[in-house]
């Protein structure tokens, strides 16, 4: 433990001295690097870890934990695998729906577009959709009426507000002498959500599964049935023995088969962004090893007096100790505040630099989120604290112990 003694040398050789003042500028750069390490890494770590969780909420919420498809696009007894689904242990919800992707077109524009039919009680219970309406309300989607939502993406586009019409394009129309005639049906847009997905916000068109089944001549049959587990993590334990249920109706698949390039690549970048921030913090160590190491050459006269008044080789290293870890724990303490502050603005720091620069910085159309997201995990936190203030101490051993082993005698000798 510490004397207070010790703790005033320390503190004595942390401030500067005569003829010391490059030392304090190279104990400065350290903190300052060890600062802007532990900030980085925890503004870094935070945003990836925001992005794996939105994209994880918003695919999940929009489909689901687990999908069973039917074979060809085609589901006739969904309401025996709804039936099933809900029987098993584990899966909370099964909802039938068609989802197929066609033309859509609105004042002489036309775009591609994702459609997706649920039934209305469902598109009211879908919390990313129903949540989500910039414009119109979602209670306007009623059987028979032809009434549609969109996203804002799609809108923006082709154009288009609530009240307007968007004619939907299946390429799957009428056969005649002369070849397919496309089926084209125009809708009223009812409402206009915004997901936060760029790619599903400039595509989705939401509209009722009755409406769907007539605008793809299914009759009553469905594409597929989206299901919700009590956890997403243990999905396939839960999917199994329906899987084996109804292998021959549907395929079942887990969120995990249907995005796992996705994710698989998110987590292999948060580790190598990991491991390449981290550096930054070992050299910022290496730097405090070589202030101490300086420190410890410009203060050998007076380690030699105090080995000469009684000081004990223990109570050299805690000094030198103290004095290092003390520049890694400023640093640790500047970093954590600094890296708090990049993520409580961080949209705001984006848009300044975007509009210096003159680039677009976020693009939804890369980035998938409309918005940079963050998510600051209190372990991950602490795991860098700790790496910091780790490194920071074992950086003080070596200048500690050469301190320790300075010999009164010789330094002394001509004095």
């Amino acid at each position: 433990m510490i004397t207070s003694y010790e703790r005033m040398i320390a503190r004595r050789y942390l401030l500067p001295g005569q003829g010391e003042r490059f030392i304090v500028l190279v104990a400065g750069i350290s903190l300052v690097a060890v600062a802007l390490g532990v900030a980085a890494l925890i503004a870094v770590m935070s945003v990836m870890n925001g992005f794996r969780a939105e994209l994880f909420d918003r695919f999940q919420g929009l489909n689901g934990h687990a999908v069973a498809q039917g074979y060809g696009g085609r589901l006739p007894d969904w309401r025996r695998v709804i039936e099933e689904a809900k029987k098993t242990p584990g899966i909370v919800t099964a909802i039938p729906l068609i989802e197929q992707p066609l033309m859509g077109s609105a004042h002489s524009r036309v775009e591609g577009v994702l459609v997706r039919g649920m039934t209305i009680e469902d598109i009211r219970k879908t919390d990313v959709i129903a949540k989500t309406v910039k414009q119109g309300d979602i209670a306007r989607l009623k059987e028979g009426e032809r009434v549609v939502a969109i996203g804002s993406g799609l809108a923006q586009n082709l154009g288009l507000k609530v009240g307007d019409s968007i004619a939907l394009i299946s390429p799957e129309g009428t056969t005649t002498p002369f070849g397919t005639v496309p089926r084209i049906i125009s809708y009223e847009v009812g409402a206009i959500f915004e997901i936060g997905i760029y790619d599903f916000d400039k595509a989705f068109v939401v509209l009722p599964l009755g409406e769907a089944q007539t605008l793809f001549d299914m009759g009553d049959e469905v594409g597929m049935v989206m299901m919700t587990t009590l956890n997403p993590d243990k999905v396939e334990q839960y999917v199994r023995p329906l899987a084996e249920k109804i292998g021959l109706s549907a395929l079942v698949s887990d969120w995990r088969q249907l995005n796992s390039a996705l994710f698989e690549a998110l987590v292999v970048e948060q580790v190598v962004m990991f491991w390449v921030l981290s550096i930054i913090i070992l050299v910022a160590v290496f730097n405090i090893l070589s202030s101490l190491i300086m420190l410890v050459r410009a203060k050998t006269r007076d380690i030699a007096i105090l080995r000469t008044m009684g000081a004990s080789r223990a109570a050299l290293m805690r000094v030198f100790m103290t004095v290092g870890t003390a520049i890694g724990g400023l640093g640790v303490l500047l970093g954590l505040g600094l890296g708090f502050l990049v993520l409580e603005f961080r949209q705001g720091i984006i848009m300044g630099v975007s509009r210096l620069t003159g680039s677009n910085l976020w693009d939804p159309s890369v980035r998938y989120l409309t918005e940079l997201p963050a998510k600051t995990d209190p372990a991950e936190v602490i795991g860098i604290t700790l790496l910091a203030l780790g490194l920071s101490f074992l950086a003080t051993l070596y200048p500690a112990w050469k301190a320790a082993s300075t010999d009164p005698v010789t330094v002394l000798r001509y004095e």
